[in-house]
């Protein structure tokens, strides 16, 4: 399984992972922000995608990630989606494995994903926390579709302290 750079060609296969998670995440088809946003991380190289079968692009997406590093050592996951058919795979652990790599020590990597109360969101707090991740007591605003988040960072620590945790 590669993770490669998204492209443009691969924006109909975002649409189509965001419709599957929109119950969790809130209305993102019919929202400028998020399709903005997918377009800028895509034009600055920080949308990372695994594509069916290693694919070319607009292949069907089995996973993405959007990833911002513009604020090094402050980095941040803002979105990470797997399709239904695809869960269970490994694709959210290759792809969060890939933007880890990226980051250099002595840094910080934040993510906030769904609060302990949505059922439907524990894979993502328990693929979070596997990594190493903690949960912050930062209070975070409810989610668009009213369910409660939670801020989880992973610190980086110099080359000669700690490694980080890969999963395979």
């Amino acid at each position: 399984m590669d993770v490669v750079n998204a492209t443009k060609e691969d924006i109909q296969g975002w649409l189509e992972l965001a419709a599957e998670v929109e119950y969790l995440f809130g209305p993102m088809l019919d929202n400028p922000h998020f399709i903005d946003a997918l377009e800028k991380n895509i034009n600055r190289g920080s949308a990372y995608c695994v594509r069916e079968n290693n694919g070319s692009p607009g292949s069907n997406l089995l996973g993405g990630v959007l990833f911002s590093s513009s604020n090094a050592p402050f980095y941040k996951i803002g979105w990470l989606s797997v399709s239904s058919q695809s869960r269970g795979r490994g694709v959210a652990t290759v792809l969060l494995n890939h933007v880890l790599s990226l980051v250099r020590p002595s840094s910080e990597v934040s993510v906030i994903t769904f609060g302990d109360d949505i059922p439907d969101g524990k894979a993502a707090r328990s693929l979070y926390q596997k990594f190493g991740f903690i949960p912050s007591n930062e209070l975070v605003p409810n989610g668009p579709e009213g369910g409660s988040r939670q801020k989880f960072i992973l610190t980086i620590p110099d080359r000669g302290t700690k490694a980080i945790r890969r999963l395979r």
